[in-house]
């Protein structure tokens, strides 16, 4: 798995991506939420769940339909400010969707474990993206906290976090020449 560090700047650089006008803290904590809650799923090792069992690690909760489930619902849950169905609800979907789905994608990007159950509960099988870059981060905050958790932040720092910093620096010129040529077309 990648780091929960990483989970979470992947999600705030999803969210940068958004054209959603007002985003406030709820905007930014389920995101982050959404990035990664998915790794829940560890403490099945310290409850006797087969790692790869559909209910193990990088199975259920880090599938597609997972992310389909937890981002209606939390939109349902904490964004009933905006109208059931319309573009503004939508968007708070695809953001949450998006930022659930991240987690997955970078854990297949990983160098350990036993891949990502993608497709669960109708498939099982576990995925690796052919590009395994991203260095596998232990389980466990005291494992973190050492040479192999160094390892893997320097390993995030080059293939998740400076790549999220650019992807917000583009959007953003995006955005503010946007709104600098709407500005002179009115």
């Amino acid at each position: 798995m990648a780091s929960a560090f990483s989970h979470a700047i992947a999600a705030v650089a999803l969210g940068k991506t958004s054209f959603i006008q007002k985003t406030d803290w709820k905007f930014w904590c389920a995101g982050i939420f959404c990035a990664v809650i998915p790794d829940a799923d560890a403490i099945g090792f310290f409850m006797g769940v087969p790692y790869d069992s559909i209910f193990g690690h990088r199975g259920f909760t880090h599938s597609i339909f997972f992310a389909v489930l937890l981002s209606v619902f939390l939109s349902f849950l904490f964004f009933r400010n905006a109208v059931l169905y319309s573009k503004k609800w939508w968007a708070v979907v695809a953001f949450l969707f998006v930022a659930t789905l991240s987690h997955p994608i970078l854990d297949a990007m990983t160098t350990g474990g036993l891949g990502v159950a993608f497709f669960a509960p109708f498939n099982n099988h576990r995925y690796f993206f052919p590009w395994r870059v991203i260095q596998v981060s232990p389980i466990g905050v005291t494992q973190f906290f050492s040479e192999w958790g160094w390892r893997v932040i320097k390993s995030e720092l080059v293939w998740v976090w400076f790549p999220s910093l650019v992807i917000i620096t583009v959007i953003q010129i995006i955005k503010k020449a946007l709104m600098k040529k709407s500005k002179f077309e009115h």
